[in-house]
């Protein structure tokens, strides 16, 4: 509680901002007129503190039920990001539209100490309500604020520093505000920036969960931002119409509002129909395709994907085009058809191997013990393909016919993989659909059920994962019946399962019900056909594939490849881009490679006992090392980057750290300074 001095200070301090127009053009910021509108336009007297109104649990309820699905995007960022903060003296808070603390994370400690105050579920928090105050400002703002400390209206806050994010939804409405409020003015700047990250993730939770029906594009002017946090968003009707548009979409376009893309043609945006950008997605495995922008020539990178709930959505789209034809569900019948025939069936693994006689082997036994339904693990380092492996094994399994159904289980939410398996029944749990929801399991039914990452499920759904493989039917959460199913499965880790195992992170019992067979995809780098697998990837690239000099040959043969495939096949489309002649030599490559290829020919032919600097990691570097809050941390720092054209002093500044903190910081969490798209650093 801050003095009748203090009162005293902030009285004079406002009534000069309000009674000297110089003044109050020296205080244009969003604080400074945050207090005229308390003084002028609501009257608070901050002398005089009034508790900030709570609703009665009849209109409380009324509210969340009114706000049920931003509440459903947000509840997981908020703990994500109260476990980031790690500070048992702060709280994360989410208000509606009018200010309502609607779901609040925080410590029982601080959440009572803070309740004191009007800081509670159910509260008031608007600036009519409660003065200026981070909440209650960004809401009139429509912007980002940090509201430290004595910025508070009333004295009786001035304890506190909040950060604040207004949420905007699908039409550019402010639909909620994302909030931080702690006990430390130091956490100030920090907290702002991962607010208005979490921010972001909670926008495009709101368009899948109000569009699932729709086509999703995610697109960036970098490859390895494409299916990331940076990455613009569209949601695409099944006739080519724009429905919804995230902010990062319409910054990337050069739009203000979404109004300016939504209920237009995607043509209007792309040089490419919807029908071409979902069948080269799909042709190329998902890896980003490239395409220009309608009314520039800006190139951009992006997937396209059908409605994950509209059954046979692909099919549709691929019967359209005639070149094809032979990859929709036709040929997994004559793929079926040709089982019996062990030459077949290794033909159509072809695109797999050129010649490592590691793969070769670990191809043949697959084949054949797919034959038989016999579970299988596929184990490798992130980008090896273990995906593109298993969608081909599926190819040419008995249930071939059937659907490909993959489920990464490191990217789904905790809460969310049991409804998103299982499926659920009609009014299961608050904000369940109407007509209930099948889970991944049933759809994979009488086809193959491919579950990435499995090391990363939790134990409790490890449980019913392994009654479903032991029993053969599933019971969706809140149903009473279950349903009969059969499938093909296939799973997927990086990690040592067994490792797992033996540490109690994984079940015994699953384990040896998964693990049939395991497969292994050996890493780019020690495959001896990468210079043929290099030479298919240009080739499904270009429809006029350039020649590779000796130079850049030698370039790409020499690099580790951290990323392994994925990481080639977009260092190849880029020098594809770049390449204004018949040949890609290293001006077209990243310079990392390039300066790879020349440290180890130094170290080859140099005597010396000193050994050979190691290569910068790329932004595409497996991060598998990294803790769940390093991959955060790592995201962050990469948007702010991406923000300020990868001028390191100026996210220095942002962050409120020295460069070599930030050189440091990156270092340790595998980001290289980008020197193709780096503004020059000039402080």
């Amino acid at each position: 509680m801050s003095s009748l001095a203090d009162v005293d200070t902030h009285v004079r301090e406002v009534l000069n901002i309000v009674n000297n127009p110089l003044a109050t053009r020296r205080a244009s910021d969003s604080v400074a007129q945050s207090w005229m509108r308390c003084l002028t336009e609501f009257h608070l007297d901050p002398a005089r503190f009034v508790m900030p109104p709570v609703l009665t649990s009849r209109e409380l309820t009324e509210r969340r039920e009114a706000a049920s699905d931003l509440i459903a995007c947000s509840k997981l960022e908020m703990t994500t990001l109260y476990q980031q903060l790690a500070d048992p003296e702060l709280a994360v808070v989410l208000v509606d539209a009018d200010g309502v603390i609607v779901h609040q994370v925080s410590s029982v400690p601080f959440g009572e100490a803070v309740a004191a105050d009007g800081l509670r579920v159910g509260a008031l928090w608007s600036e009519r309500e409660a003065g200026t105050n981070g909440m209650g400002t960004c809401l009139i703002e429509r912007d980002c604020i940090a509201v430290c400390q004595h910025e508070h209206f009333y004295p009786r806050y001035t304890s506190l520093t909040c950060s604040a994010a207004p949420i905007f939804d699908e039409r550019g409405t402010i639909a909620g505000v994302l909030d931080v409020t702690s006990r430390s003015k130091l956490l100030q700047q920090h907290s702002l920036v991962l607010v208005g990250m979490s921010r972001q993730m909670i926008e495009n939770r709101l368009i899948d969960a109000r569009y699932r029906h729709a086509n999703m594009i995610h697109f960036h002017s970098r490859p390895e931002f494409v299916g990331t946090l940076h990455a613009g968003k569209l949601a695409v009707s099944n006739d080519g119409v724009v429905l919804a548009a995230s902010r990062s979409a319409l910054f990337q376009l050069d739009l203000r509002t979404p109004a300016e893309l939504c209920g237009k043609r995607i043509e209007e945006a792309f040089n490419a129909s919807l029908e071409d950008m979902i069948a080269r997605s799909i042709r190329g495995s998902f890896h980003p395709v490239t395409v220009y922008s309608a009314k520039a020539n800006s190139r951009f990178f992006l997937t396209a994907q059908t409605p994950r709930e509209a059954a046979g959505g692909a099919t549709r789209i691929l019967m359209n085009d005639s070149a094809l034809m032979t990859r929709a569900r036709p040929a997994r019948k004559e793929s079926r058809e040709s089982a019996g025939s062990g030459a077949g069936r290794l033909d159509k693994l072809s695109h797999l191997e050129f010649g490592d006689p590691r793969m070769a082997s670990q191809i043949q036994l697959a084949a054949r013990v797919i034959q038989r339904k016999i579970p299988i693990i596929l184990r490798g380092q992130t980008g090896t393909g273990k995906e593109v492996f298993a969608n081909a094994l599926h190819s040419i399994s008995p249930n071939g016919a059937g659907a490909f159904v993959a489920v990464n289980c490191a990217s789904l939410p905790e809460n969310l993989i049991e409804s998103e398996l299982f499926g659920y029944r009609a009014g299961a749990f608050t904000g369940a659909q109407r007509e209930g929801r099948r889970g991944k399991i049933v759809q994979a039914n009488g086809g193959t059920l491919f579950l990435d990452e499995i090391g990363d499920m939790p134990l409790t759904l490890q449980a019913r994962l392994l009654r479903v493989l032991e029993e053969h039917e599933v019971t969706p959460l809140g149903a009473e019946t279950t349903v009969k199913v059969d499938f093909q499965l296939i799973s997927a880790s990086h990690r040592n399962l067994a490792e797992l195992v033996q540490t109690g992170l994984f079940r015994e019992d699953l384990y040896y019900r998964l693990n049939g067979i395991e497969i292994n995809l050996p890493p780019l780098r020690e495959r001896a056909d990468a210079l043929a697998l290099i030479g298919h990837i240009l080739e499904t690239e270009s429809t006029d594939p350039p020649a590779l000099s000796a130079e850049a040959r030698q370039a790409l043969l020499s690099y580790s490849w951290p990323g392994n495939i994925r990481q080639l096949r977009h260092v190849l489309q880029m020098a594809i881009a770049l390449c204004d002649g018949p040949e890609i030599r290293c001006a077209h490559l990243p310079p990392e490679i390039v300066n790879g290829a020349r440290a180890v020919s130094a170290t080859n032919a140099s005597t010396a006992s000193a050994t050979a600097p190691l290569p910068h990691l790329t932004d595409d570097a497996d991060t598998s090392a990294l803790n769940a809050i390093q991959v955060r941390e790592r995201e962050t720092v990469l948007l702010l980057l991406d923000e300020h054209r990868w001028n390191v002093s100026n996210v220095a500044k942002v962050l409120g750290i020295s460069r070599n903190t930030l050189y440091r910081k990156m270092h340790r969490l595998h980001i290289r300074l980008s020197h193709d798209s780096a503004t020059p650093d000039h402080a």
